[in-house]
């Protein structure tokens, strides 16, 4: 049943006359449906009942243990390996499962006839710290969007949004917060390897070296304290030669009005540190060969301001679950790339209800990609599939990020992104952590280390 049959035709045009009004808060009453156990939502707003045909459970509190005999470091195990696929959409039979596709998915048939989605058990694996939902909990009843809806207030910590505004666009706007304020560590170090694959399968790996400070998420962090900064942000290619030594440092803002995203970038050639205004929005991703957008890392982040933003639909969708075996330290790059796509015997595909927002380019703004569709896991708030369409209104790439429960922390994170031109036929797979070191989310570091003048104490010059 889509959102707004759900909503009634009354409950849309009164929101449409709300659209411009101030924010009505969450009651109380409502906030109480938020809960870990004995609700009829998770602490993250997601609907705690399974579907009324079984196929998809009630969650339960997702991952709470690691498998026995994990310890931090270890690239994670999966909890589970002795599920056997239900079945397999193909190019022959992928219509027959089309209200469950995404455009985006059903282009990928089409241009394709070997990929495939290896559907397994829906397993609700996602979970977060006891804290997160602590603080989600209480944003529920305080949480507003500033700054026309390009900043969020009176929130710490956790998901700012659980429960979302029944007016569409500001529930579109709020779906998109909540991914990207959803629960990351307060500070990590990873590789996130890179491989931008042409038409025929051939890439070079690109090594990147990435860092995270995350004050937002530290444990009584106020929006004051924290200086509208969201995340702290280094990246730093290592490989190959020909890339080395560019490096990428980025302070992400809460409310772009009060401050837009500051940048910095080094080149080697140029041997200096300059101010990077542009990378924001649809300036290339760092080594990606024009593959990925900026805007496209972590399948969205940035400002929300140069798109319209609307929640269109609720709805079960098959989608990137649980995805382990990509994950292994046990499995091989050059073994999962393929041409045109990740080789499917190492995805895994879930029945999972799913948020679609449409975002649309304003009049007068620009992107190259004027309209998008976002995809986002109820559970988590990841968005986990992306249609993105070119200027003419044709779809022109297709995104997906395979996740996993990082134990540790825990969340539910992407552990790759794999972004497709169905145009050219080529992609780029992104956070191949395959043969790396695992996340670090002890990783300790301070604001000091992300300012332009640390890139000397860095070693550059």
């Amino acid at each position: 049943m889509t959102l707004m049959k759900k909503a009634g035709l009354a409950t849309i045009i009164a929101a449409a006359m709300l659209a411009n009004a101030a924010m009505a808060k969450v009651s109380a009453d409502e906030a109480k449906k938020l809960g870990v156990t004995g609700t009829t939502l998770t602490p993250l707003g997601a609907e705690r009942a399974g579907n009324a045909d079984g196929s998809i459970p009630a969650w339960t509190g997702g991952i709470t243990q690691p498998p026995a005999g994990y310890k931090v470091g270890m690239h994670h195990p999966d909890p589970f390996a002795s599920d056997k696929p239900v079945f397999t959409i193909t190019a022959k039979n992928y219509k027959d499962y089309g209200d469950k596709l995404s455009v985006g998915q059903k282009a990928m048939f089409a241009k394709y006839p070997d990929w495939r989605m290896i559907v397994y058990p829906t397993r609700r694996s996602a979970s977060n710290p006891a804290r997160t939902y602590e603080m989600t909990m209480k944003n529920a009843l305080t949480g507003e969007l500033v700054g026309d809806g390009d900043g969020v207030a009176k929130v710490a910590e956790g998901i700012p949004f659980p429960i979302l505004d029944q007016d569409p666009v500001k529930a579109g706007m709020e779906a998109m917060w909540n991914h990207k304020l959803k629960y990351k560590g307060v500070s990590a170090r990873r590789w996130s390897d890179q491989a931008p694959v042409t038409a025929s399968g051939k890439y070079v790996l690109v090594r990147i070296k990435e860092e995270l400070l995350g004050l937002y998420y530290r444990q009584g962090a106020t929006l004051a304290e924290i200086n509208n900064i969201l995340i702290y942000f280094y990246q730093e290619v290592v490989s190959p030669p020909r890339l080395a030594g560019q490096v990428l440092l980025v302070h992400e803002t809460l409310n772009s009005e009060i401050g837009p995203r500051q940048a910095w970038v080094y080149n080697p050639g140029q041997r200096r540190v300059r101010r990077a205004p542009n990378i924001v929005y649809d300036n290339p991703g760092t080594a990606a060969d024009n593959l990925r957008t900026t805007d496209m890392t972590d399948m969205f982040n940035g400002s929300l301001a140069r798109f319209d933003w609307k929640l269109v639909d609720k709805r079960e969708m098959y989608v990137p679950y649980n995805s382990y075996k990509a994950h292994s330290d046990k499995s091989k790059v050059e073994d999962m790339i393929k041409p045109g796509y990740i080789d499917p015997d190492y995805l895994r595909y879930e029945l999972h209800r799913m948020y679609v927002v449409e975002a649309t380019v304003k009049p007068g703004q620009r992107h190259i990609n004027p309209r998008r569709t976002f995809y986002l896991d109820e559970d988590s708030w990841q968005i986990l599939t992306t249609d993105h369409y070119d200027s003419a209104g044709n779809l022109w790439r297709y995104s997906e990020a395979p996740s996993v429960n990082y134990y540790e922390v825990p969340v539910f994170w992407s552990t790759l992104e794999d972004h497709h031109d169905l145009k050219s036929g080529r992609y780029i797979a992104v956070g191949l952590d395959n043969q790396e070191e695992m996340y670090d989310f002890s990783f300790q570091t301070t604001p000091d280390m992300f300012s332009p003048q640390s890139l000397r104490q860095r070693g550059i010059q």
